[in-house]
């Protein structure tokens, strides 16, 4: 794995994933962004019912899926250590009925064994530097008869040196909150070494439909931009 190298046709200001996001909170729910545009619409269909479902969401942001998980019915669980993203998580309906808990996803998760019915992570794994303890740890927490629903920029777009970023209005300046150049392979091994089974692999591009109503994903329109992991935990017999 490597750090991003962000290309940019202004200096990029590079800075640690905490202090990118807290950043970033005020206009994350708001700016043009394509690969929540892809996502939000594939996560419905891989998650399927969860009403009734003890749910946990690993880096929760502004509770963009946590709370529309709630409003269907499932128990929520959300962690995050991004304090102003949790802030705008913090003013939406429906968060009284979310358990929060403030966590650094790069250290064991305060939660027990086997607790959890879907363990979700949203636009989160780019962020993590050593992927097998982090899904060892998801796996761990989740129920036998559970998975885990993870997205992420598709490693496809580090070719073309592209990371999770935004343009602060404050400085004109590109924000890159740090994180790593995983590989697809990178993502599979170290979810097969941690025990997990790969149900389904997900990957999307920019359509003709998604360039034609944002202005940023115009210009990746047929590249691999999103992708997520399905994953339910592998008997013993099967590792």
């Amino acid at each position: 794995m490597a750090d991003f190298v962000f290309k940019s046709g202004a200096d990029a200001e590079f800075v640690d994933t905490r202090h990118g996001y807290d950043r970033w909170a005020a206009i994350y729910d708001d700016e043009d962004n394509p690969l929540i545009a892809v996502e939000q619409a594939r996560v419905d269909a891989l998650l399927g019912d969860v009403r009734g479902l003890e749910i946990v969401d690993l880096g929760c942001g502004t509770g963009r899926h946590t709370l529309r998980l709630v409003q269907r019915g499932a128990r929520l669980t959300a962690i995050d250590f991004a304090d102003a993203m949790v802030a705008r998580a913090a003013g939406k309906p429906g968060w009284r009925d979310v358990r929060f808990i403030r966590h650094d996803l790069q250290n064991p998760l305060p939660l027990p064994d086997a607790s959890f019915d879907r363990v979700v992570s949203f636009l989160v794994l780019e962020h993590i530097t050593h992927l097998p303890a982090f899904f060892a740890e998801c796996r761990r927490i989740c129920r036998p008869d559970g998975f885990l629903l993870a997205t992420t920029l598709h490693p496809a777009m580090s070719l073309r040196g592209i990371a999770a970023h935004f343009n602060d209005p404050a400085t004109g300046r590109d924000v890159c909150p740090a994180g790593h150049a995983h590989t697809t392979s990178d993502y599979v091994n170290s979810a097969l070494a941690a025990g997990w089974r790969l149900e389904q692999l997900d990957e999307a591009c920019v359509d003709a439909a998604l360039a034609a109503r944002s202005t940023r994903a115009a210009k990746y329109l047929g590249w691999p931009m999103f992708l997520a992991l399905k994953l339910s935990p592998a008997a013993p017999d099967d590792r």
